[in-house]
């Protein structure tokens, strides 16, 4: 199920920000997401996000600034099972325009978009 973030959410949400993004981008030294984290904490409610939850475990969460989709992350046991592709055509559907950048050595991420 999709649903509109709550901030009880926020603490799920950062751990699995922060496993995604070591995990994804194994090109930058993890500290740097380490060293983000509370300021991208602080930011976060301050975000669109919507996240993805499945028997009250949050699987993945897509976030936005205005129409510009800061990231998708999904759990590493649940890629692959199209909770991506649900939350972007999710967020599609409520925006006439989006946006997003990706790091070009993140070959995942370049073939999902």
């Amino acid at each position: 199920m999709i649903r509109s973030f709550k901030t009880e959410d926020l603490n799920s949400v950062m751990n699995l920000w922060l496993d995604t993004n070591i995990k994804a981008h194994s090109f930058i030294d993890k500290t740097y997401w380490q060293d983000n984290f509370n300021m991208v904490k602080e930011m976060m409610p301050q975000a669109t996000i919507y996240v993805y939850e499945q028997d009250s475990e949050i699987q993945a969460f897509i976030g936005l600034m205005g129409s510009y989709i800061a990231g998708i992350f999904v759990a590493d046991e649940f890629q692959s099972k199209g909770i991506g592709k649900a939350l972007l055509e999710y967020v599609r559907a409520k925006n006439d325009e989006l946006s997003l950048s990706v790091y070009k050595k993140n070959n995942r991420a370049v073939r999902f978009y």
